[in-house]
């Protein structure tokens, strides 16, 4: 993202990006200092607790540098309450899902710039070409959920708790409790979309074929046991022959899932692609936890 004009933009925004790798003690100071008085003075920030997207689809674990810096000041008798708003993100389609799967494989070198720059027009022009000719479909949905907020002052209470208090050691380990705790409430408001709901039939059972019929039969089930467990799935228009149409038809128009004679099956050159998507909500259960 560090690229213009997208750095530009986003910093326009009031975004600012964090230099993980930095080694000066100044840096850090300041930081620290610019996230503890805006956390002070009850500014809204948005922190991504991940530090980086998802190479493999799965929730990452927490970073817990930003966290560290809110908590360590913070007063649970003070004037100001610190709030934790979880928001759950999901999409059908990421655009740069290869190359995001790329970094799996460590020795990988990375496309050079002229290499990116053709795929990129390739992709381009190939949308382009499908638009003039009527073909051209949407890359899907995309949606998210907000949580049930969650109170430092009444965490601090339940726990007995005020980090001003705790060595450097002791806070730490507390922070990443916290955090798991944090991340547990963002995993259980992460949207199922129709792609990954579809995705995580077909790649428990790579080597079936599937009717339509019993493909939609597959899904259902999984519907429910998901709901069972807290999970938010969307279903556009209310309609889950529809939605279920909308995950398969995004999964076969990238050839991720193959129809023949009106069966559907795995892909297996893209075993990986589609065990990413269906990945999304792979923390709601050991059945769709995937490889």
């Amino acid at each position: 993202a560090r690229i213009w004009p997208l750095q530009t933009l986003i910093r326009a925004m009031g975004a600012y990006f964090v230099r993980r790798n930095s080694g000066d003690p100044l840096y850090r100071v300041v930081l620290q200092r610019y996230v503890q008085m805006a956390t002070e003075f009850g500014v809204p920030q948005a922190v991504f607790p991940e530090g980086g997207l998802t190479v493999d689809g799965k929730l990452r674990a927490p970073k817990l540098g930003l966290l560290d810096y809110m908590v360590k000041t913070f007063d649970p008798n003070g004037e100001r309450d610190l709030v934790f708003v979880p928001i759950g993100i999901n999409y059908d389609r990421v655009l740069e899902d290869r190359s995001l799967l790329r970094k799996l494989d460590g020795g990988a070198r990375p496309p050079g710039t002229l290499r990116a720059a053709m795929i990129s027009a390739g992709f381009i022009a190939k949308n382009l070409g499908m638009m003039l000719i009527g073909r051209w479909r949407r890359f899907g949905y995309a949606c998210v959920n907000v949580g049930r907020p969650v109170s430092m002052r009444a965490y601090a209470a339940a726990q007995a708790l005020d980090f001003r208090a705790l060595s450097d050691d002791e806070r730490h380990a507390r922070v990443a409790v916290l955090a798991r705790e944090l991340m547990r409430e963002i995993g259980q408001v992460i949207p199922a979309l129709p792609v990954a709901l579809v995705a995580s039939v077909v790649v428990l059972h790579p080597g079936r074929a599937f009717s339509e019929l019993e493909l939609k039969s597959e899904v259902f089930a999984l519907i429910r046991r998901i709901e069972e467990r807290g999970a938010h799935v969307y279903i556009p228009r209310k309609d889950h022959d529809y939605m279920i149409g909308v995950g398969l038809r995004m999964l076969t128009l990238r050839r991720i899932v193959d129809e023949r004679d009106g069966l559907y099956s795995a892909n297996a050159g893209e075993a990986r692609l589609l065990a990413y998507y269906a990945n999304a909500i792979a923390h709601f259960g050991d059945d769709t936890n995937f490889k």
